[in-house]
């Protein structure tokens, strides 16, 4: 897999995550993360990966805790 799919393959992660897939798409996000080689290439997914963690930061919680 090259840089740009692994880059293509996080932001698609991004739009298609729901509450029930975010754990795993996450996890993948990650590892997809780990085969860019450069600072660059890592710059351009860090919006999306930043993303990814706050919508698991938020569907994580349960109900009630979000609420207050």
């Amino acid at each position: 897999m090259t840089a740009m799919d692994a880059c293509a393959e996080i932001k698609r992660l991004y739009y298609q995550a729901t509450q029930a897939t975010i754990q795993k798409d996450l996890a993948r996000a990650i590892a997809l993360l780990k085969t860019l080689k450069t600072e660059e290439e890592r710059e351009r997914v860090a919006v999306y990966m930043d993303g990814l963690s706050q919508m698991r930061s938020e569907w994580g919680q349960p109900r009630d805790k979000r609420s207050r």
